[in-house]
């Protein structure tokens, strides 16, 4: 047989498929129904093992594999309709659901702001980004930040969680679960970094360099170059800059930014030192409730699954089936449990788009734990 008359028959085999998928799909949608009447959960775990069982001895050794594949596909598509369609009430949809009745318009520009580290910082700069009326309040570190909103002393916080080289914050991932706090909106900003030190300090004079956990990694290429030198990690590259610029040894440096130079008397004694150009931190502006403003188009969630083959597949599969893109997947170990992970997750959608809702319902009821993290906007600064 050639190749068009193969391709012709499989065209139509395709039709055919086509047409039993949508009347499989009406069937679900009529499945659903029965399940809202009878008050029974949308997963039906025995009935999946039979049919895949039977799909497994139908199909044979050779395209058991595929056939497993096609058919978890097909179960996933029929729960993110039954999902949608049966809307369960539950502790976290109602909180979604008060999200978007008590949706805001506009995203304020002043307010009680913390932000960690003082003076120069750059959660400073991003705050001042995302409220250029606020009024900054500086706290030492990101646990205060969270205890600032969580006490009232602030209406908002400001915080990183990730950057472009030296990878997320993985404390504050942390905080954002223990403290039940929301992402109300990120912002990403381009971080310059520089060495400064007092006036008249050469380069050859350094023996000690202060800064930031994530600013030392993400300068870890010219550090090397240095030779040996103690580096010092600071709660902040502002407190890098101003203990350098206290410090009564001149071979004291810090990695900071320029404004930093400027508030604390100190001289750029090398520019731009970041491995890599393209050096950007993201922010995230937590608050105490969950909010929703218009345009939020940013979903992120930490979830956790059982330690079996497919779980986290099924996971992810869940999120394909109803059409939402995951533009960040991350894990990391959960401690006290060895060998098992949280995963950390970004979707793009909104709350208000159909299906998300239920989605995160379903993914809830499916994961060992599960925290919804906020419906926010991203921007860059």
């Amino acid at each position: 047989m050639e190749l068009k008359d193969i391709r012709k028959e499989i065209d139509s085999v395709d039709d055919q498929l086509l047409a039993l998928f949508l009347k499989r799909m009406e069937l679900v949608e009529q499945v659903s129904e029965a399940k809202k009447h009878e008050h029974t959960p949308v997963y039906d775990p025995s009935r999946e093992r039979l049919i895949l069982e039977k799909v497994h001895q139908a199909a044979g050794p050779k395209q058991e594999k595929a056939a497993h594949q096609l058919f978890k596909t097909l179960m996933e598509l029929s729960k993110a309709q039954q999902s949608a369609s049966m809307k369960h009430s539950s502790e976290l949809t109602d909180i979604l659901q008060k999200m978007c009745n008590e949706e805001q318009k506009l995203f304020p520009a002043s307010g009680r702001i913390a932000c960690s580290g003082i003076e120069g910082s750059h959660a400073q700069s991003a705050a001042e980004h995302l409220f250029p009326r606020g009024d900054l309040m500086h706290v030492d570190g990101f646990a205060a930040v969270f205890r600032a909103i969580k006490a009232g002393l602030c209406q908002y916080g400001v915080v990183p969680i990730e950057n472009s080289n030296s990878g997320s914050v993985r404390a504050v991932y942390e905080l954002l679960r223990q403290e039940k706090a929301y992402i109300a909106r990120s912002i990403r900003l381009s971080v310059r970094q520089m060495l400064l030190a007092r006036p008249g300090v050469a380069l050859s004079d350094i023996h000690t360099v202060y800064s930031h956990e994530q600013a030392l990694n993400q300068c870890s290429e010219f550090l090397s170059s240095l030779g040996k030198v103690d580096i010092v990690p600071c709660t902040s590259t502002a407190h890098a800059a101003k203990r350098a610029s206290e410090s009564k040894d001149p071979g004291v440096a810090a990695i900071a930014s320029e404004v930093c130079a400027k508030l604390y008397g100190l001289r750029v004694l090398c520019d731009t030192i970041q491995n890599h150009d393209n050096n950007e931190t993201r922010f995230l502006c937590i608050s105490k409730e969950p909010v929703l403003f218009a345009g939020a188009n940013r979903i992120s969630l930490m979830l956790s699954c059982a330690n079996r083959p497919g779980a986290l597949y099924e996971m992810i599969a869940k999120i394909s089936a109803t059409g939402v893109n995951m533009c960040k997947l991350e894990s990391a170990p959960i401690s006290g449990s060895n060998f098992t992970y949280r995963f950390f997750m970004d979707l793009e959608g909104s709350l208000h788009q159909e299906g998300v809702m239920a989605l995160l319902d379903d993914l809830q009821r499916s994961s060992e734990t599960f925290t919804f993290l906020g419906n926010y906007t991203e921007c860059a600064g």
